[in-house]
């Protein structure tokens, strides 16, 4: 008889990670705008204003695994949820760009604490049977916020509200969250020996590194798109609301479930991982083309965009949570922490050279031929995949 996943506390961490998820991600199509409008920045400076938030997480990102490997899970948790929560608050009152910039790098680092936290209390209060499938539905939470909420964040920027009214939702969405959160009822942790040597492994999981690394290179497209995908299509000339570019995202990602996280709680993880990598690496060579193929046909072209919407939410939608429990997998129990932390340290990394990147190559050329590096990106990262990451893990995972 199967252990039960869908408990309580496991319903509100869902419920939690996908508000902290929607509220952060409804921003960040229309923070360019802002920063454009308000500040007059040019592309490559929106790039670096961006990326702060990436570089302050991954600051605590190491940190963030060891003390929630050393102390109580919860506390660390809901304090990291309450600061990043207040900072939006502070986004509304922002006067200038230094002040701005400030914010982004405080929210960076309650963001760092706050996802690793969340990652390991789901992993801590779900039955070890079904971890696959536990973290597919945690995944998809996670998931379905960063796709609605830059969908939200851009009808709300095309019906003409207010930068304040914006910010406000992100605010309410996770102050909300975090009362979700208070709830959940964390279990004992099993903790690291108070004899252990303090070593790298204790911030940072080594046996992750190469998986680390394949997961890095295919987050730097993400990355740009999440961000500046909207301004590529307003760049090239779609017509049709971009918004609906992230619900085709969400629908991939909810596709995605039906089938991901039990194929890995059957062993597949490796195999999981290569199928989506396959449809990534589709995705966008297709995104990249956009820019040529409206000049043969708006209306063709408009479909291949939203399919590549569809076809990229199905592809990361198999990924995340496959690749979250291969890096649980190469660590003792006593790691979890570490080993998430090093999971989205890698996420992370990408992320931000996607925002420095994709910024810095359209002000010197186009988004287009950002994206088609992205894609060149996701062709490495499929093949180091396959020829190293895959025996390595199977030579070295614990369970």
């Amino acid at each position: 008889m199967k252990e039960r996943l869908f408990t309580p506390g496991y319903i509100l961490i869902l419920a939690a990670n996908f508000l902290l998820y929607y509220g952060f991600w409804l921003m960040m199509p229309v923070l360019p705008f802002y920063l454009t409008d308000r500040f007059y920045a040019n592309h490559a400076l929106v790039g670096m204003v961006l990326s702060c938030y990436t570089l302050a997480a991954l600051c605590i990102r190491p940190f963030s695994g060891y003390l929630l490997d050393t102390f109580a899970r919860k506390p660390l948790y809901l304090l990291a949820f309450f600061v990043f929560t207040a900072l939006f608050a502070g986004y509304i009152a922002a006067g200038t760009l230094a002040l701005f910039i400030l914010l982004r790098v405080a929210q960076g680092v309650s963001f760092g604490m706050v996802t690793v936290a969340g990652n390991t209390v789901v992993i801590d209060i779900m039955p070890s049977s079904r971890r696959g499938e536990g973290l597919g539905y945690y995944g998809l939470a996670n998931n379905i916020g960063l796709a609605l909420g830059p969908m939200s964040g851009l009808f709300l920027h095309d019906a003409g509200m207010g930068y304040t009214f914006i910010f406000g939702c992100s605010l309410f969405s996770c102050l909300v969250g975090g009362g979700c959160a208070s709830l959940v009822k964390v279990p004992r942790k099993i903790t690291a020996r108070p004899c252990e040597p303090i070593s790298l492994d204790r911030f940072f999981l080594v046996k992750g590194i190469p998986a680390g690394l394949s997961l890095l290179l295919l987050s730097i497209p993400y990355g740009m798109t999440t961000n500046y995908v909207a301004v590529y299509a307003k760049q090239i000339g779609i017509t049709a609301g971009t918004g609906f570019f992230f619900t085709f995202m969400a629908v991939g990602m909810a596709i995605s479930r039906i089938f991901s996280g039990r194929m890995v709680d059957k062993g597949k993880i490796t195999e999981v991982i290569s199928a989506g990598l396959y449809l990534i690496v589709i995705s966008f060579f297709l995104l990249a083309s956009c820019a040529q193929l409206i000049g043969w046909s708006l209306t063709g072209c408009t479909v291949v965009f939203f399919a590549v919407a569809l076809l990229l939410g199905i592809g990361f939608g198999i990924l995340f949570p496959a690749y979250n429990t291969l890096f649980v997998n190469l660590a003792p129990n006593s790691k979890r922490g570490t080993a998430t932390s090093t999971y989205l340290t890698s996420w992370d990394v990408g992320i931000g050279i996607g925002l420095l990147l994709g910024g810095y190559i359209a002000e010197v050329s186009t988004f287009d031929k950002a994206y088609l590096i992205g894609a060149g990106l996701t062709v490495l990262s499929t093949g180091y995949f396959i020829g190293k990451v895959t025996p390595y893990y199977h030579r070295y995972k614990l369970r």
